[in-house]
């Protein structure tokens, strides 16, 4: 039977990538509910859906009797002899129920009913695929472009870049191929709307697991990314294997590795270091193309200060504090930036000599300058039972080398304190 039915549906089932056994499913099911609202059940009615030949048979069994009193399973001997001469009372009789029964508007009825059941199964389908596949990258072509992204076509599917998602300085266009990562897949009320994104820090793993042969294998491991879409990004990797360069295999011969990235990223910067678990080294790295000379850690408060040379502190902090904000991400420190010269400023004005201290007796200072203690400091450490170590420095004299040496110290203390006072005001 090539019912209307059949050939609406066939050509959608091929459009929407439908399994047949799903597709007979759904024409057993739209049969079921046609009979049932014809005839008021379907216990005595069997369906078979041949997909392949583009047919439906449907039969009815009724009993031969006498006296029909339900015309849905009964049937009087005279017309079931009709089209079986043989037949007897009490016997099963089928019948084959020819489309037209069941009437135009019930059809049509049912044909809108399975378009319907086609676009939940699609929906489903798309919904189902696609969250298996969030963190793989897709390429397709845009199609439309609006003010909250554009659209593209991937394999018959549509998925959406909004604008969010995008990398804020590159140009698109209608027609053009492009790649992304598919970040999210939502069930809307007007259908599944799959999210990828060109901006998420997975794309840019994903680019280097595409480009880089030893990160796929599991040789190169990426530790930690930073990035700010368009324009730098940062990115810790570890070697498992003593024998491979993580960032030499991550730069690639020449550089082609690492440039088939920058080129799919609209020529974004990338830092790609060695990654460590000894903070100060980490740091020094993540601050790159600036070169610290010296970091200060704050492990228990998570705080850093560098001290960086002078012609450098532009690109320790980048433009609009980028490479200090992506090196603070990176690394999971607040970073503060210190010129070299503020810093050894600094240093000076808290070091004081011991040829400096002039209330102690000359003959003391010596004694001190050959055991190479010469700071204020120095003396600090040593302590009463250092002093005493040292030769021709008795009992008192360490007593006044240690006096001398904490009024200084006070000294020292109540000046930075009123310049913070000062400041504060």
């Amino acid at each position: 039977m090539n019912s209307e039915i059949i050939e609406a549906i066939t050509q959608i089932a091929k459009d929407k990538r439908i399994e047949k056994d799903n597709l007979r499913d759904m024409l057993e099911n739209i049969f079921s509910q046609m009979i049932l609202k014809k005839y008021g059940t379907t216990d005595n009615f069997d369906i078979i859906v041949n997909i392949d030949k583009g047919d439906v048979e449907i039969f009815q069994e009724m009993t031969v009797v006498e006296n029909v009193e339900d015309p849905v399973t009964e049937i009087d001997l005279e017309t079931a002899r009709q089209s079986d001469p043989d037949i007897e009372l009490g016997e099963d009789y089928v019948e084959v129920i020819k489309p037209e029964a069941f009437g135009r508007r019930l059809i049509v009825t049912a044909k809108q009913s399975l378009n319907q059941r086609i676009r939940d199964f699609e929906r489903e389908h798309i919904l189902e695929e696609y969250k298996n596949r969030i963190g793989e990258i897709i390429i397709g072509d845009i199609h439309q472009i609006n003010r909250k992204g554009a659209f593209i076509n991937v394999e018959k599917t549509e998925v959406f870049l909004p604008r969010s998602e995008q990398i804020y300085n590159e140009r698109l266009r209608r027609g053009n191929t492009i790649r992304a990562i598919i970040k999210e897949v939502r069930a809307e009320n007007k259908g599944t709307e799959i999210i990828v994104s060109r901006a998420d820090k997975q794309f840019l793993i994903r680019l280097f697991e595409l480009e880089v042969p030893e990160i796929y294998d599991g040789i190169i491991e990426i530790k930690k990314v930073a990035r700010e879409a368009g324009d730098r990004s940062k990115i810790a990797v570890e070697s498992i294997d003593r024998r491979v360069d993580a960032v030499g295999a991550c730069v690639g011969m020449k550089g082609v590795r690492i440039q088939a990235v920058v080129k799919e990223l609209n020529n974004e910067k990338i830092d790609i270091i060695n990654f460590t678990s000894e903070p100060t080294l980490y740091i020094s790295r993540a601050m790159t193309p600036a070169k610290p000379t010296k970091v200060l850690v704050n492990e228990e408060e998570n705080m850093a200060v560098v001290i960086v040379p002078d012609d450098q502190m532009a690109l320790a902090i980048g433009r609009n504090g980028q490479n200090l904000r992506l090196a603070s991400e990176l690394t999971g420190y607040q970073i503060e930036p210190v010129k070299q010269s503020e810093y050894e400023a600094q240093l000076s004005e808290k070091y004081v000599s011991i040829e400096d201290m002039g209330e102690l007796p000359k003959s003391i200072k010596k004694k001190l300058l050959e055991a190479d203690l010469n700071s204020l400091d120095d003396i600090l450490r040593q302590g009463m039972e250092g002093l005493l170590e040292i030769p021709g420095i008795g009992q008192k004299s360490a007593e006044k080398a240690l006096e001398l040496a904490n009024q200084y110290k006070a000294r020292q203390e109540k000046t930075e304190d009123v310049e913070k006072e000062e400041a504060t005001i």
